[in-house]
């Protein structure tokens, strides 16, 4: 059995969760149902979750607060939210799950299946990174990028370029084999929109900093730092263009 608690300060949210657990996911056993992070904290040293169920958004002390009064985090964790773009997007960053209120079931199911799957230091490091991405105050250094296999940790100032292929992308590294990431190329873009990348075509983002030379056409293209050239598209001619000026 998977043992989990839930924290959520909205009772009826509490409740449709164990029920959705009880129907479609019989090996979850909940140990407590938690309305506030202080309660959360008191029933995570009483009990040894596999997984907690953590909402975003409770007042006085939020998810993420919560996460920062641990020592360390033994165990998974699947937040549930709201929409919040920039809370999704720190989520997404640091590769951990989340369900959107409504929780589907469908989406439930897929996350539970993925408990147990990383050891603690590697959740840790996620979870370093998660409230790094919070915190605003410094450039971020790293990414995780998921994987089929779960998730590395990639410097950032490392990534060449990014390829759309199909529902994944290939990250095209320095010194290193590509990784495909369970990722879209939009997603990527999105995680990255805060460094020097750029989309520059409709399956290719690159980093700016690796840029070799550019070569005019209609679109033109450019040559990256390992030798390979990326087409630019028409509609992104100027962007690019930008800036070199």
């Amino acid at each position: 059995m998977i043992k989990a608690i839930i924290i959520d300060d909205e009772a009826h949210c509490r409740d449709t969760l164990s029920m959705q657990l009880a129907k479609y996911c019989s090996n979850v056993q909940v140990l407590a149902q938690c309305r506030s992070a202080a309660e959360g904290l008191k029933a995570i040293a009483e009990h040894t979750p596999a997984v907690l169920f953590l909402d975003v958004e409770m007042p006085v002390m939020n998810g993420f607060e919560m996460l920062e009064q641990l020592p360390s985090v033994p165990f998974d964790i699947i937040f549930t939210t709201g929409y919040d773009s920039y809370a999704i997007k720190a989520i997404r960053f640091s590769a951990l799950d989340y369900l959107l209120k409504p929780i589907d079931k469908d989406d439930l199911i897929q996350a539970v299946a993925k408990v147990n799957r990383q050891p603690e230091l590697q959740m840790n490091q996620q979870i370093q990174l998660l409230l790094q991405k919070l915190d605003h105050k410094a450039p971020l250094q790293k990414i995780a990028l998921p994987s089929l296999q779960g998730f590395e940790l990639v410097l950032i100032d490392t990534i060449i370029r990014c390829e759309a292929d199909d529902n994944y992308t290939r990250v095209y590294l320095k010194d290193r084999s590509p990784l495909l990431v369970s990722r879209t190329l939009k997603e990527i873009e999105e995680l990255l929109e805060d460094n020097s990348f750029l989309r520059v075509h409709q399956s290719h983002l690159i980093n700016l900093n690796e840029i070799v030379r550019y070569v005019r056409g209609e679109g033109g293209y450019v040559v990256m730092s390992d030798n390979s050239t990326v087409h630019v598209s028409r509609s992104r001619k100027d962007e690019l263009l930008k800036v070199f000026r």
